[in-house]
């Protein structure tokens, strides 16, 4: 007998399911929130440098702020002043002739001047990362996601990056920032697969998934509300404050409880779930004892470890085609998500919009997971996320509209993909090791997000370039994917055997559950163990 029986004398999807759901939605929704904080903390406004030094000593005389401009800072090819570039003398002599193209130029002397009128403050104008400084600005997201990368589950230095009085400071705490709400994640996606049945796994999956949709939304909101980086670091935190206190109630897994031997936890937890579902005969029907009996193929006494990941040949494919998956879903999603200041429009609503169009992508995973299929959702999600990186390549950019119209279908691409990976993995691994599974492939995950704001940077190269790596990124991962076995209707693996010996793939149609009532559980001499899926 498998888990997936225990699940339907239980009830696998009531009561106990729904309080783990929203709890897990509670703690999930700060994510993004978390993730997408760069966005707007690490914005670099208008700015050119700082001229104030020159006017203390009456150079510019009556000169308006424009023809100060004009004297002092040469013009781009777009017509705006330069951000890094001035004139070591004023140019008084561009007042009537406006060719600066053969004057010599020297990088800002005094700072810079920036335009306050989007924020108050940010890390680029509190501490100057412009300009030759402006990688170490594009850093602090890489550092935040290498911690995420390493990250576990503890709540501490969330909110100190606030506090931060210096730049090395505050990148240090943005590290444990990221290293503390990585549990988040890992923890709230396995329990919610572990704890309901097959029938409603993909709606769980989704519904997890929407939770992140939320605070996509909520960020630019915050954001616009608050427009200081300080106090805008602390509201995202503050509510990580309510998911702590009622993380408490937040169950272990039965079923790795069971896997790993530890029956009177297991049955503990499976007792509260019976009677918030309202259950009351499966005390009757079900005792510690039984757990072990049942369950004996499925049991191993010995600790597993990541190594467990890649000891035996079909684990060793599976961790790394589902490594190369996720580091492909996270560089695209959030390459297409880091670039918001790419298409000419106001930064708040095009994070909105990205945020927004989650909600019919993931919509549509919800039909298509079961229509197509795990395997072919994720493929034809990375596919299509591809595809419109590749067009978008080629769209002028003075057509802004157009271009954020295709990076908008992009982002709903990618979402999806996300949406469908975290499930589709989850099912992949068996439950002795889920967590690892998922722990490894989150980290292969962040990794594809630390890496993403630096191909970024590589627009100074060629303008281009980002695209091209993020679209050829998203087309290998589809490949990959495509790789893949289908897990659709599928019962869980539990061992490594399992994995090993290809039992991941047999429905739960061909192994129906079996009648209580047909099996003597209370008798553990006469249980009956059922063998495979």
């Amino acid at each position: 007998m498998k888990f997936e029986h225990l699940l339907s004398l239980v009830n696998g999807f009531g009561r106990f399911q729904m309080m783990i759901i929203i709890i897990s939605f509670i703690g999930r929704f700060t994510l993004p929130c978390h993730f997408l904080l760069n966005n707007f903390i690490a914005a670099v406004p208008s700015h050119h440098c700082d001229l104030s030094a020159l006017d203390d000593g009456s150079v510019f005389g009556n000169l308006t702020q424009e023809q100060r401009l004009t004297v002092s800072v040469p013009v781009q090819e777009d017509g705006t002043p330069s951000s890094c570039k001035m004139f070591p003398e004023p140019q008084f002599h561009l007042l009537s002739n406006s060719n600066n193209s053969d004057l010599a130029t020297v990088p800002c002397q005094n700072g810079w001047a920036y335009d306050n009128s989007t924020f108050k403050s940010t890390l680029a104008t509190e501490w100057d990362l412009v300009c030759d400084q402006k990688g170490q600005n594009k850093a602090t997201t890489t550092i935040f996601f290498i911690g995420v990368m390493f990250g576990a589950m503890t709540f501490r230095s969330l909110s100190d990056s606030a506090f931060s009085t210096s730049f090395i400071m505050f990148a240090v705490l943005r590290f444990f920032t990221g290293f503390g709400i990585t549990g988040i994640v890992i923890v709230s996606s396995v329990l919610s697969v572990e704890w309901v049945d097959i029938e409603h796994r993909k709606l769980v999956g989704v519904i997890d998934s929407l939770s992140w949709t939320f605070g996509y939304c909520m960020i630019p909101a915050i954001a616009y509300c608050v427009t200081d980086w300080r106090q805008l670091t602390i509201a995202v935190t503050s509510p990580l404050a309510l998911a702590i206190l009622i993380w408490r109630w937040i169950p272990e897994s039965a079923r790795w409880l069971i896997a790993n031997g530890k029956f009177e936890k297991a049955y503990f937890y499976l007792q509260q779930c019976a009677q918030m579902n309202q259950k009351e005969e499966f005390g009757s029907k079900i005792t510690p004892e039984t757990l072990s009996s049942i369950i004996v193929t499925e049991r191993k006494d010995r600790t597993h470890s990541y190594l467990d990941l890649v000891r035996t040949p079909k684990m060793r494919r599976l961790a790394l085609l589902t490594g190369i998956v996720w580091y492909g879903v996270a560089s695209t999603f959030y390459g297409i998500s880091f670039n918001i200041t790419g298409f000419g429009l106001n930064i708040y609503l095009t994070q909105f919009v990205y945020g927004a169009i989650e909600l019919p992508a993931k919509l549509s995973a919800y039909y298509l997971l079961d229509k197509v299929g795990r395997r072919n959702t994720e493929v034809g999600s990375l596919l299509g996320a591809g595809v419109c990186l590749a067009i978008n390549i080629f769209i002028p950019r003075d057509m802004s509209v157009l271009r954020t119209v295709v990076a908008v279908l992009g982002k709903g691409c990618s979402a999806t993909s996300f949406t469908t990976v975290v499930l589709y993995s989850s099912e992949l691994f068996p439950t002795v090791v889920r967590q690892n599974g998922m722990g490894y492939n989150s980290s292969m995950g962040r990794l594809g997000v630390s890496l993403a704001p630096l191909i970024l940077l590589l627009d100074e190269v060629w303008r281009d370039l980002p695209q091209v790596i993020l679209c050829s990124i998203a087309l290998l991962a589809s490949l990959v994917a495509r790789m893949l076995p289908e897990t659709r209707d599928r019962c869980l693996p539990e061992t490594i055997q399992d994995v090993e010996d290809g039992q991941t793939g047999k429905s739960l149609a061909g192994s129906q559950v079996l009648e209580m009532t047909d099996i003597p559980l209370k008798s553990k001499d006469n249980v009956e163990v059922e063998n495979g899926y």
